[in-house]
């Protein structure tokens, strides 16, 4: 349909628009009161608009809507598409990476506590998210010594125990609950403590060990109580390092940030009882031209959309037009009344005054280290250039692997750097079709063929259609003599350029060049040398993840195919959901019957099968 038709048909409902360019991609995905006002406004006089709207406005192809019942549903909905799309015009959080989460699993009768990067909607209770990984895993460490839940994932029922606990329990680590060595009422006491520390109520969290320390001591078992007084002691040293900044008892979350022309900074510090209790740091992207209300109205909706805990306040740097909805989404997570606020004085102000200090100070480091990064890898970038006599510093280098057992599940892997850095999005994986048997010659010129024939013909691949100025490959001699004759043979039948390709041996990580016979030898602490390694190394872990991963489906297969009632579809389900044999056998029934096309009768018998009666 016309755009000019589209806009003409808008509706005067609540809903989302999605804006699209002409490849179909969409760039912009927006709330609204009233569909047909908001989104007309972007196509009247461009005065008002701020540039990145104008260039965004240029862009778009396509519109396509969607209509909610109110504005709170359509924030929903806007939340989970700006998350689906990632759109290139939405301030967004700049790393597309996964921020790990503390995980404690409240739903398990015996819960343990562990960091995740995948949120599962099972009851589990989720903390985070987290940007200082080093600092999650310190702070798992400490809670696995003050409170010794079991941190074994194996199933196990509590009315059956197990003949002896493991040596955690021995080592106290653990209070052994697989072996019924501790009543599920203490147990549930402990995991409660936990989420009461993850929350950041340590004061809470110091009275309730008082109270149980002083029950263990007036029933005489004084070890019990001696155990609970070092828990109560070592949680008062955190509180003892703690900052008190405020009296007012209430739980806030205080959010300011810091710009520059590249980009922006969000620092979110955790007040509760009073006390900071930690902070965290966000980079966000698409802050070009985005006034402060945007961007902060759209870092709230995307950090806040996760499992973060609400807390009953937030202080922001700068006031947001659409507080009031924001409010009852909050409201509707947190499961009571939120309140955001803007101070401008008294001690909030000079919180979020804080929070906005530490945004500006870790925004200068972060530049910082970018610069730095960046001048190494050019610099390697420059010096490979020169010891390879090549033209120019190669922009574009693909690098690749084989990876197979005695010529079985072979797979090829491509990595891809441009200006010395990885460029992810571009990996890709190959699975071998023409070569029988061992013969990794033969196979790296499989892949390098397949590669550079999607970039040659009438319809070449637009994502194939950028040549490397240099191709790596995972090797010695013969990978390289087997990837330099493909590059030969398509520049001579295609018409494609001569690319240089090299290869390093990872015994004595030797470069071998095409046309020497010598290896050349990179000094071992140059920058070109450590960017070349971090090339292979991410090359051979590409292919080797995806040849395991081959490989745990294949062992689905062959183990199930004699199970009743587990055909095809039910083969490819249980695949996908688990990925791997002994994923599947660390499974309950229930787990497995929740796969989509599981039956109880067929779970049972895949259980069954996997958990021979004599290992029940």
């Amino acid at each position: 349909m016309p755009l000019d038709d589209t806009l003409a048909g808008l509706p005067t409902s609540p809903g989302v628009y999605l804006m699209r360019d002409d490849t179909g991609q969409v760039i912009y995905v927006g709330k609204a009161i009233n569909l047909r006002n908001r989104v007309r406004s972007y196509f009247q006089s461009s005065r008002g608009h701020s540039p990145k709207v104008q260039r965004m406005v240029e862009r778009i192809a396509d519109i396509d809507y969607l209509v909610t019942g109110s504005e709170l549903e359509a924030l929903i909905l806007e939340c989970n598409l700006i998350k689906k799309h990632r759109p290139h015009y939405n301030v967004r959080l700049r790393d597309d990476k996964t921020y790990p989460f503390i995980r404690v699993t409240v739903n398990e009768p015996y819960p343990r506590i562990f960091m995740t990067r995948t949120v599962v909607r099972d009851g589990s209770r989720y903390f985070g998210p987290y940007t200082d990984v080093p600092a999650v895993r310190e702070t798992l460490r400490m809670l696995k010594t003050l409170f010794p839940l079991r941190q074994c994932s194996r199933k196990f029922d509590p009315e059956t125990p197990a003949r002896r606990p493991c040596l955690n329990f021995h080592i106290r680590r653990c209070l052994g609950p697989c072996a019924g060595q501790v009543e599920p009422r203490l147990y549930r006491e402990m995991v409660d403590e936990v989420v009461l520390f993850l929350e950041g109520r340590q004061v809470d969290l110091i009275e309730s060990l008082r109270r149980r320390m002083e029950a263990a001591a007036d029933g005489l078992d004084f070890e019990q109580a001696a155990r609970l007084r070092d828990q109560m002691r070592a949680v008062e040293k955190v509180v003892e390092k703690q900052r008190i900044v405020s009296d007012t008892g209430v739980d806030q979350d205080v959010i300011a940030f810091a710009t520059d022309p590249w980009g922006a900074c969000v620092r979110v510090m955790f007040v509760r009882d009073g006390k900071i209790v930690g902070s965290e740091h966000f980079m966000l992207g698409g802050a070009d031209g985005a006034d402060d209300a945007e961007m902060l109205s759209a870092f709230i909706k995307e950090y806040y959309s996760e499992d973060s805990v609400v807390p009953r306040e937030l202080l922001l740097q700068a006031a947001i037009d659409d507080a009031d909805i924001l409010e009852k989404w909050l409201a509707g997570r947190r499961g009571g009344a939120v309140s955001i606020k803007t101070p401008q004085r008294g001690a909030r102000r000079r919180l979020v005054e804080l929070a906005a200090e530490n945004a500006r100070e870790y925004l200068a480091r972060a530049r910082a280290a970018e610069q730095s990064e960046m001048r190494t890898r050019m610099d390697g970038l420059a010096e490979l250039a020169a010891y390879l006599k090549l033209d120019a510093p190669p922009a574009r280098i693909e690098c690749y692997d084989i990876s197979n057992l005695q010529g079985t599940d072979a797979v090829g892997s491509m990595v891809v750097f441009e200006e010395g850095r990885p460029a992810k999005s571009q990996y890709r994986r190959y699975r071998i079709r023409r070569v029988e048997g061992q013969d990794d010659f033969a196979m790296m010129g499989e892949v390098i063929d397949r590669r550079l024939a999607r970039a040659t013909g009438e319809n070449p691949d637009p994502k194939f259609a950028r040549l490397p100025d240099l191709i790596v490959i995972d090797g010695g001699k013969g990978q390289l003599n087997s990837a330099g004759a493909v590059v030969d043979a398509m520049a001579q039948s295609a018409g494609l350029p001569r690319i240089p390709v090299v290869s390093l041996a990872e015994r004595n990580e030797e470069v071998f060049v095409r046309g020497e016979s010598a290896p050349l030898i990179l000094p071992r602490e140059s920058k070109s040398l450590r960017l070349v390694q971090h090339m292979r190394d991410e090359a051979h872990r590409f292919a080797v993840a995806y040849h395991r991963s081959l490989r745990g489906k294949k062992g689905i297969t062959s183990e199930l195919a004699e199970v009743p009632g587990i055909g095809k579809k039910r083969l490819v389900a249980l695949m996908r959901k688990f990925g791997s044999l002994g994923a599947l056998a660390e499974a309950s029934e229930d787990e497995i019957v929740s796969v989509k096309g599981m039956t109880a009768p067929a779970a049972r018998a895949v259980w069954e099968h996997l958990h021979p009666e004599e290992e029940r």
